[in-house]
């Protein structure tokens, strides 16, 4: 595969062989379901469909932390969605999401229930819902929408853009790494910068806006996401770090950053949740024993 002397035809094609990478077998063009299968429903009236990627952590840490904030009725059943395996293009899914993106929400607790898609209004969704994890007054409510929106419009940079070309493109191409590395680099030091101001990113408040951030820049920090934080050279952002490190050890992360979660330590797995005792009994290391 040469990129020096590809020349753009006049209108594109979809070659049905893909081009090779980490999801060519799911990548296409069109939209809607390729097969008819509905999606199951647990007991608990917020029904999640997600897999552990930084998008799907949003949410299972927001309703963990709800949860542990004594909101009873965050209570929720997590489904997995392998999307390697095309499990978004269901029909049941696609009713859910007609984006075929995960997460994907299903409140059975309206008549009818109600669809929420998008993670970020996942996450508006549930604090409007609930009353929490949102500040109540009209500045510190657009501040953290400021930041919210600010994550929705970077993250396609770090994942699609950098965490593509730097981590599952078949070839490494140096112009589309240049070029999105300098744009990760310039959004931490945005981030950065916020967070020498205070103590969270929207303020001195954990809100909506770190649990949205956190599952993006903070595991790319740590280097838990792109093995890309020696080359991003992340220690030098002294303040994403100090947070990163803090939003890490709150036992809500610690709970929502491994549901769904089908890869890394079998300890660190919970492919299903649906009750609070099932991070005791049945992440993969213990379902294996």
């Amino acid at each position: 595969m040469s990129d020096n002397n590809y020349q753009p035809p006049k209108v594109w094609e979809w070659d049905q062989n893909g081009n090779g990478g980490a999801f060519a077998n799911i990548n296409r063009p069109i939209s809607g379901a390729t097969h008819e299968k509905d999606l199951p429903v647990g007991q608990h009236p917020l029904q999640l469909y997600s897999l552990g990627t930084p998008n799907g952590q949003k949410v299972t840490i927001m309703l963990e932390e709800l949860l542990a904030l004594g909101v009873s009725e965050a209570e929720y059943d997590a489904w997995l969605i392998r999307i390697g395996e095309g499990d978004q293009f269901s029909s049941g899914f696609v009713d859910v999401n007609p984006n075929s993106k995960i997460p994907a929400l299903r409140d059975h607790s309206t008549n009818p229930p109600t669809r929420v898609f998008e993670s970020g209004h996942i996450l508006l969704y549930l604090a409007e819902k609930f009353g929490q994890l949102l500040p109540k007054d009209p500045a510190g409510r657009t501040e953290t929408l400021n930041w919210l929106f600010w994550l929705q419009g970077s993250a396609p940079f770090l994942g699609g853009g950098f965490g593509h070309f730097y981590n599952y493109a078949p070839v490494k191409i140096q112009y589309a790494i240049d070029r999105f590395t300098m744009e990760a680099k310039r959004l931490f030091d945005v981030l950065d910068k916020q967070l020498a101001r205070s103590r969270y990113v929207a303020g001195d408040e954990y809100t909506i806006a770190d649990i949205a951030i956190w599952p993006w820049f903070g595991s790319v920090a740590l280097g838990n996401v792109y093995n890309a934080a020696e080359f991003l050279d992340a220690e030098k952002y002294t303040h994403v770090q100090r947070w990163a490190k803090e939003i890490a050890q709150r036992p809500a992360v610690k709970r929502g950053r491994i549901v769904n979660r089908t890869f890394g330590e079998p300890s660190e797995q919970l492919h299903e949740r649906h009750a609070a005792s099932d991070f005791d009994t049945q992440t993969e290391d213990k379902r294996q024993a």
